[in-house]
């Protein structure tokens, strides 16, 4: 079974200016002469780590790592404003300019599989293939999941947890509700809310490994910031239309791509993944028994270093 690759560090990083008061984190690693590849984090605001180097051959590819707007090491942290998926999309574009990369390899998981397809059905010139983890799709339906009537049902205490942050009048409107909280004035209750946000988040990403534990302590407004940004994105329904995603992958119908989901990923059901599979059927469809939602599972990590290695061999003979 395949395995992560031995840790590196970058041997280049620079912040990347915008036409907005954004600078993009940008780090380069492996070789400087390889198959270039481009790494999206999940999140939103997530923000890229030492060990996402791992998956791929650093003999073999110039390996790019950012930080998307607000996120990680870019700054300023948390930022809200001129903070969209199309932004996110323009600054990949501004890095593979900078970088003087014709095509580059795109890997992205959970959220960045989504910015990965929307990157791709935008600059399909500029991208020689993909590699999608946990599929994300941006519809309504997979908002509501996480967010209003599905993974709950599977985790009721985390869930009531939550509710119990937010005004009794929220009802079923659970976005609005913990964006008013959020917002709110009362810094008690916007630190109470994200706690509960983001340990949500990790119970329903990381099933029966979370550790309630982690999120004990105090709040750094820095995760207020995160959970904000997460629901800057959901409450704008990812600043894409309804299906976009589905409904606009005539153009990748020739490029490679494979896909990868675990069964048993609760915060991206493999639904997403399937559909995905429909609409783009030449692509490589790998579906793990064992594996959810996060990328460290060791089926998870198999899967993914397999599919790099195999783009390496691929667009090596390419070029």
């Amino acid at each position: 079974m395949k395995t992560l690759y031995p840790e590196i560090e970058p041997c280049q990083t620079f912040y990347l200016p915008t036409a907005s008061p954004h600078e993009i984190y940008v780090e380069l690693s492996g070789n400087p002469n390889g198959i270039p590849v481009v790494f999206l984090h999940g999140g939103p605001c997530s923000g890229t780590k030492p060990e996402h180097r791992r998956f791929f051959n650093p003999d073999c590819y110039r390996i790019i790592l950012f930080d998307q707007r607000g996120c990680g090491h870019s700054k300023p942290f948390g930022e809200l404003a001129q903070n969209t998926t199309q932004d996110l999309v323009d600054d990949m574009e501004r890095i593979r300019a900078q970088l003087g990369i014709s095509q580059w390899l795109v890997f992205g998981g959970s959220w960045g599989a989504a910015l990965a397809l929307l990157y791709a059905q935008q600059h399909p010139q500029a991208v020689s293939g993909l590699v999608l983890r946990a599929v994300f799709l941006a519809r309504g339906k997979d908002r509501d999941w996480f967010g209003e009537s599905g993974a709950g049902r599977i985790y009721p205490q985390a869930w009531q947890a939550l509710l119990e942050t937010l005004p009794e009048h929220t009802g079923e409107n659970f976005v609005d509700g913990l964006w008013a909280v959020l917002w709110g004035d009362d810094e008690l209750a916007r630190r109470r809310a994200a706690r509960a946000w983001l340990a949500w988040g990790a119970q329903v990403a990381l099933g029966n490994l979370y550790q309630p534990g982690r999120q004990e302590g105090s709040v750094t407004e820095d995760a207020v910031k995160q959970a904000k940004m997460e629901l800057h994105y959901a409450r704008h329904h990812y600043f894409v239309t309804e299906n976009q995603i589905l409904e606009n992958c005539a153009s990748l119908k020739a490029m490679p791509v494979v896909i990868i989901h675990g069964r048993q990923d609760l915060l991206c059901p493999m639904e997403a993944g399937f559909r995905l599979h429909q609409a783009l059927p030449q692509a490589d469809y790998v579906v793990l028994p064992n594996a959810g939602h996060i990328a460290q599972h060791a089926e998870m990590v198999a899967a993914l270093v397999a599919a790099t290695d195999r783009f390496a061999k691929q667009l090596d003979r390419m070029s």
